[in-house]
Formats: structure tokens, sequence, C-alpha cells
């Protein structure tokens, strides 16, 4: 296939995920559509990773914080801490360390055709409220940022998923060594990417 869009993209199942039991439930929903995983493993995150993890730049933080800001005026709330969408992101980052360093999480690398868009549609929106129907957020959570607000809390959504290519990369070299992610072929890829396997069922057709 064209490798140009063969990609990977780190999956972390929250511990949310992990204490509800919903691991297969998630892991199948990935490799159905096809995506391989080529590293996998549990582990109890330190208050040091999941802050390298939500290591976000100046320009990250204002992002996000505007759209915390967006969200507020939406609902018609007061922006907090002042309307400050640096002080807002950094809030959420206190919010996502503590909730993903709460207990084990399961830690993959997912490859395929278009992985991070393709996890990410399966993983859905982060606002389980407005994701949509058939995603993982969508289907198995009930929690949404009015409730998470309320309680000061991180919004518990079960999935991380990269959201870029240049994210992916970053985060797979956080969690994973070199040597835990494994080249190696599916069956079920001759039938998704080999140029060559109608023309294979062709000639079996014909003997």
């Amino acid at each position: 296939m064209n490798t140009h869009y063969h990609e990977r993209s780190l999956v972390l199942l929250k511990p949310d995920t992990i204490q509800r039991g919903l691991v297969g439930e998630i892991i199948t929903r990935f490799e159905n559509k096809g995506l391989k995983i080529v590293a996998m493993k549990m582990v109890w995150p330190t208050k040091k990773l999941t802050s390298e993890h939500y290591g976000w730049s100046e320009e990250e933080k204002r992002a996000s914080g505007e759209r915390t800001l967006a969200g507020y005026k939406e609902k018609g709330l007061d922006a907090p801490l002042g309307g400050d969408p640096i002080k807002i992101a950094e809030n959420t980052m206190r919010k996502l360390v503590s909730y993903l360093s709460a207990g084990p999480v399961i830690a993959i690398v997912i490859e395929g055709a278009h992985a991070i868009e393709n996890v990410r549609k399966i993983r859905g929106g982060t606002n389980p409220l407005t994701a949509d129907i058939g995603s993982i957020t969508a289907d198995l959570t009930i929690d949404s940022y009015f409730v998470s607000d309320d309680a000061d809390r991180a919004v518990r959504n079960l999935v991380h998923a990269s959201g870029n290519t240049g994210e992916a990369e970053r985060e797979i070299k956080l969690w994973f060594d070199t040597n835990e992610i494994h080249d190696y072929d599916l069956a079920i890829e001759k039938i998704l990417y080999d140029k060559d396997w109608e023309k294979t069922r062709e000639k079996l057709v014909e003997a």
C-alpha cells in the first residue's frame, strides 16, 4: 500500500475503561475496522509521565483555553479564572493528569491506513453528550463536561487517541521503547491492501 497514508496512533484506555471491564469491547472495535495492534501494555502512569503526555505548548494551551471559553459562552455561563485561556488550559491539564494517573491504563500503538483519523472516528468526540452515536464515547459512557465541571474533574471519556501525526510520534516515543513495537503481517492485510489480491482470486476461479 501507499506508505504515505499508513500511520500509527497512540491509544490509551484510561483508568475508567479498566475499572468498568470495557477493554475487550473497545479493542474489538479497532480490530473490527481492520486496524492492527503493534504494541500494547498495561501501565500505572506516574504524575511525571502524565504531565509529559499533556505537555502542551503555549500555543496549544491557548487553543485549548479558547475552546473551553467558547463552550462556556455557548452555555451562557461566566468564564472561570478571569477568562484567561492559558490559566483555563493549565487547570484542564491539572484535571487530566489527575484522571490519567488514577489507576492502570492500557497503552496501545495502532497501525493502518489513515490510522489517526479512523481511530478518532471510532473513539468519537471527547464530550460523550455530543459524540456521534456509534462511537465509543457516545455508546459507552454518560459523563459530560456539565457534570465534570461541577465536580472539578476531567470528563471520564474512556479513551485517548492521538490527534495528528506529530502528536502520535511524540506520544508513542513517550509511552513505548522502540523494541516494544512489533512489525508483523496479518492475513487480513492481503485483503485490505494487496494490489494483486483480486488477480490471485481470479486465477483460482479460472483453475
